[in-house]
């Protein structure tokens, strides 16, 4: 029937619109189109459309709109098909433009957009009306929108003049207090100002005053510091004065008040030593202890020889340290080649200081260690460890000489214990009054 309506010499189809589709006329032939894909096959579609075939009509619209917008234009069979499924759907519509009378209650765009798919006669004009119709709608909309935004911001504008008008008036009143403050700063600063002035014053007469004390005290201080340099002057020479007469005083006694000295002192602890080790009773005697009886507890002789210690035993040693004031002098190398031969001396020397060390602290004996230092190219550079002494001999001057200056030296009766597998040493010692050991007997004590 549509091809037969368009073929004839009355038909629409011989128009053409000369200007765009209306955007509102568009979507509404997209979506005809739309609506008729569903009564045609997939071979009755144009080849651009096949695809969009099994779409759902939404999403149809949505991805194949300009497709099918395009089609309608260029594909009249396409177009004459979906005229006739928009005469089936809507036969009161697609009537009334084949008679050229359309519904007046009918929305302009819907009867643009049916006309453009079924090209009755004067289709163009109702396309281009509904598209004016459309503008027109749009302006009016937009004048009643654009009266609304006026409207709007006429409201907007009436609480801005309000909000101003108050703010101004806050701001007024905040300048007013402003104002009034500045003046009593200004009141304020120019008093601080006269106080300044006063107190500058003030200070330039207190620095007047300052300069003139100043100066007088450093004429005093000068005064006082050449009347010191003199008094020091003279003091100084009467304490050289001094220094020499006690100097004079102490060079024909001094070596010999330290030796009475040490040795009183050694008396001394060998008296109280004694006491301690044989318990004297106290110096008061009882009538009852005249009495001639026998004690219980009192030592017999072979209690006495039970306590003798072997000759190579090293408690012998510890007894000789306990002494009072108990000397130790020990021959340092004869001691490590006796003990540690295979050491290089430094280590040697190391060793037997560090032990040497643990026996002073446990025993409180005075320790002196002796190297040859005869055939040392160099001084030797050595932190002695604590409570040991750490003599080298002289060029020129034997270890075994030096041990023995160092026995004659103490005064007689102090106990000097010398360590010393050398026989020469040990002879010589003895007969100065020190008690020799055996290097061997110190290293097992050491050990």
């Amino acid at each position: 029937m549509v091809e037969t309506a368009g073929g004839g010499p009355g038909d629409g189809a011989a128009e053409v619109l000369d200007r765009p589709l209306p955007e509102g006329v568009r979507r509404r032939v997209v979506q005809i189109v739309s609506d008729g894909f569903g009564g045609l096959t997939v071979a009755e579609l144009p080849a651009q459309l096949r695809q969009y075939a099994r779409f759902a009509p939404n999403r149809r619209v949505k991805f194949a709109g300009n497709a099918m917008a395009a089609a309608v234009e260029s594909d009249t069979l396409f177009r004459q098909r979906i005229g006739e499924r928009f005469r089936e759907a809507h036969p009161e519509l697609a009537g009334a433009l084949d008679t050229g009378a359309p519904p007046p209650a009918a929305d302009p765009l819907d009867v643009a957009a049916a006309a453009y798919v079924l090209r009755p006669t004067g289709w163009v004009k109702l396309v281009a009306a509904a598209g004016e119709e459309a503008q027109r709608a749009d302006a009016e909309r937009a004048d009643e929108e654009s009266r609304a935004e006026l409207e709007r911001l006429r409201e907007q504008l009436a609480e801005a003049r309000d909000h101003t008008k108050t703010e101004t008036e806050r701001l007024r009143q905040e300048l007013e207090s402003a104002k009034k403050d500045a003046d009593s700063l200004h009141r304020k600063l120019r008093a601080a100002v006269s106080d300044v002035k006063r107190g500058e014053a003030a200070l330039r007469k207190l620095t007047a005053e300052m300069e003139t004390l100043r100066a007088e005290s450093h004429a005093q201080v000068s005064a006082a510091e050449s009347e010191t340099r003199r008094l020091k002057a003279r003091l100084g020479e009467a304490e050289a004065a001094l220094e020499a007469t006690r100097r004079a005083a102490r060079e024909g006694r001094s070596v010999e008040d330290m030796r009475v000295r040490l040795l009183l002192d050694t008396v001394l602890d060998a008296a109280q030593g004694l006491r301690r080790e044989l318990a004297l009773p106290p110096v008061s005697v009882r009538p009852a202890e005249t009495v001639d009886a026998v004690e219980p507890g009192r030592m017999t002789p072979k209690d006495i020889a039970a306590r003798a210690l072997s000759e190579h035993d090293p408690a012998i040693l510890d007894q000789l340290l306990a002494l009072p004031q108990a000397h130790l002098v020990v021959d340092g190398y004869n001691v490590t080649k006796t003990g540690y031969p295979q050491m290089p001396l430094e280590k040697q020397r190391l060793r037997l200081l560090g032990q040497l060390s643990q026996l002073a602290a446990q025993t409180g004996a005075e320790v002196t260690c002796v190297f040859d230092g005869a055939e040392l190219a160099a001084p030797v550079l050595l932190a002695p460890p604590r409570g040991v002494r750490v003599l080298f001999s002289k060029p020129g001057v034997t270890a075994d000489e030096l041990i023995r200056q160092l026995v004659r030296a103490e005064p007689p009766g102090r106990p000097v214990i010398v360590a010393s597998t050398d026989r020469e040493v040990a002879d010589g010692v003895a007969k100065a009054g020190a008690r020799p050991v055996a290097s061997a007997m110190l290293l097992k004590r050491l050990s």
